[in-house]
């Protein structure tokens, strides 16, 4: 497996391979989040950690696990560590995010995200690619496993954060409700105002009270470039968009 080491700033990489890489997605989860240096973090489905190393630009979280199922993608996330420059609040575990791991911090952490797989089992094309088909599909977890696993982690009131494609938000927001997680933040994005979205970002809050506040759209561009929003969230290279 090749692997490419990409700068998110100075002395801080991501490791990419043909196997785990990242997207927009990422990026715009990352600023949906709100993350606090005091907080005490958990991304599932980390992949080849993107939102933790994103996390680490500024104001870093005090603490991040990062989880994956997938050995690989946890070596990539260990890579990118050991390359840094400077010390990473990042806690790799490769584990099953429905059996959770061994002295998991349950009922603890502020928050938690997720960039889960958008498309159900029983959809699409399957990708010829174990790690395409465990990142895209519901073959490893599906929605409902990781708004549990989010529950078990978070504290009263912590938050859990993911994205995902606009056809699945009433899966989303039902698998919330089941765990106790109740949707509190929605933002659709698009590509520009002529399309319709392709993403929405949504914050549920544990056992907090029924109200959803629905945030203005993001539009990701506007003509030939990005728009002042969406690059100041992202302030990468626009080969992501």
């Amino acid at each position: 497996m090749e692997v490419f080491f990409e700068t998110l700033k100075h002395g801080l990489y991501v490791c990419r391979s043909e196997w785990h890489t990242f997207g927009t997605d990422a990026f715009l989860l990352t600023g949906f989040s709100k993350y606090r240096s005091k907080d005490r973090v958990c991304d599932l489905g980390t992949g080849c950690g993107i939102i933790p190393l994103l996390m680490q630009r500024s104001g870093a979280p005090k603490e991040i696990y990062a989880v994956d199922i997938q050995p690989e993608a946890i070596a990539q996330l260990q890579m990118a560590m050991d390359r840094a420059e400077q010390p990473l609040s990042i806690h790799p575990i490769c584990a099953d995010l429905c059996t959770l791991w061994d002295e998991a911090p349950l009922y603890q952490l502020d928050l938690v995200t997720c960039n889960p797989p958008y498309k159900s089992s029983e959809t699409g094309i399957l990708s010829q690619l174990p790690a395409h088909q465990i990142a895209r599909h519901e073959v490893a977890c599906d929605i409902s496993d990781i708004c549990h696993a989010a529950a078990r982690l978070l504290r009263y009131h912590g938050r859990f954060c993911l994205c995902c494609r606009p056809e699945r938000l009433t899966d989303v927001m039902c698998a919330m409700r089941a765990a106790k997680i109740e949707p509190k933040r929605l933002r659709l994005v698009c590509k520009d105002p002529d399309s319709q979205p392709w993403l929405f970002l949504l914050e549920g809050k544990k056992d907090a009270k029924p109200f959803l506040q629905i945030e203005p759209t993001l539009f990701v561009r506007s003509g030939e470039g990005m728009t002042s929003e969406a690059a100041q969230i992202c302030h990468f290279g626009e080969e992501y968009l």
